[in-house]
């Protein structure tokens, strides 16, 4: 068995994960990752990042069910970038797309909303 690659967080101890379906390939979205994020994905077998704004390790899909059974790990040439291959529950995104990348620059809205935010998010 191979030796795990050593991740290069960098400066400021993160680096860029993307989520990507594992059975379609359609990316869902992009988030940072910490050593620890890392290591709880590793455990628990289910995405976790690292929220820059504020500041904490978050499971996606704790609040909203949308849970990422992470089926996969790659690491990039650079070891400085992660690709999750995940199994997506419900959307990823917290605007109820199914994927963060659901307009084109010009502001078409090309993506599936697959739930209600309102519904899910309680913003009170």
């Amino acid at each position: 068995m191979d030796d795990d690659v050593s991740v290069d967080f960098g400066e400021d101890g993160l680096v860029p994960a993307v989520a990507q379906d594992a059975e379609s390939g359609e990316v869902l979205m992009l988030a940072y990752v910490s050593p620890e994020a890392l290591e709880r994905t590793r455990e628990t077998g289910r995405a976790h990042y690292y929220s820059r704004s504020r500041e904490e390790l978050w499971e996606k899909g704790a609040t909203s069910g949308h849970v990422q059974e992470v089926e996969e790990v790659r690491v990039d040439c650079d070891a400085d970038t992660l690709l999750y291959l995940v199994d997506q529950e419900g959307g990823a995104c917290h605007t109820g797309h199914r994927s963060c990348f659901y307009r084109t620059i010009e502001g078409e809205n090309v993506g599936e909303k697959v739930y209600d935010p309102d519904e899910v998010y309680d913003d009170a």
